[in-house]
């Protein structure tokens, strides 16, 4: 074992993160306390800092695309994505937003709210060919809609899709309910955890809440930063 290191030096963490330069690249980003709980009060949000905040901003301004279950659309109140100052130059040659990927197959989905009505760019809509038709009529009337399975929502045709419309670098954000789906595929090719300092107990989900993986891939530290007792941990998959 070895310690971290005590340099104060600033990591630059547009390129700490930056995706690899070709190719497919599905990221997660979660945070989670100490005894594994994903949630506080029910929400991600109460787990983290200002330093997870401004990472959080950062991977949304990296990805082509943001991938997030309608459930946590609706726990955490999320609107559309905005752009920051901070961003700089990242998105140079993209939209000025990645577009927000919502994934549902009820399409239980306020589609009068800002999510869809204040978004810079369209937002984009994951179901399955077996969705209520008059929802699914009222989702393509409010955003862009890819169909990706009959009865149950297939996310390697899904990314595929996105991948075809130049959106090749994914960032999920959750909840654990769609990023449990996708480890169980196979999919994910890198993990952002935020380790955060707290003991929550009870019976808050896991960042996985899914189907057992069948086959679990070696992972590897890509790296390890900290700050105020948080750790921000980078895992990618060993082999692909």
């Amino acid at each position: 074992m070895r310690p971290l290191t005590s340099s104060p030096d600033q990591v630059d963490l547009a390129e700490a993160y930056a995706y690899p330069p070709e190719g497919m690249w599905l990221r997660a980003n979660m945070v989670a306390g100490l005894d594994g709980a994903a949630q506080r009060d029910e929400r991600s949000g109460g787990l983290g800092n200002e330093a997870d905040k401004r990472l959080f901003l950062l991977l949304r301004g990296l990805a082509d695309a943001v991938i997030v279950g309608a459930g946590t659309v609706r726990a955490e109140g999320y609107g559309p994505v905005r752009p920051i100052p901070e961003w700089g130059d990242v998105r140079d040659g993209r939209t000025p937003v990645p577009p927000l990927v919502i994934v549902s197959h009820s399409l239980g989905l306020d589609f009068d709210g800002p999510v869809f009505t204040e978004a810079r760019v369209p937002t984009i809509v994951l179901t399955s060919a077996d969705a209520d038709p008059d929802r699914l009529r009222a989702a393509r009337e409010h955003a862009e809609v890819i169909i990706a399975g009959e009865r149950a929502l297939d996310f390697g045709v899904a990314f595929r899709a996105l991948a075809a419309r130049g959106h090749r670098r994914l960032l999920v954000e959750g909840g654990p309910s769609v990023l449990g789906q996708v480890a169980a595929a196979g999919l994910l090719d890198e993990l952002c955890l935020t380790l955060s300092p707290m003991l929550l107990g009870g019976d808050a989900l896991r960042i996985l809440d899914g189907p057992t993986v069948p086959e679990p891939a070696a992972w590897k530290l890509a790296h390890t930063l900290t700050d105020e007792d948080f750790l921000f941990l980078r895992y990618t998959r060993a082999t692909r």
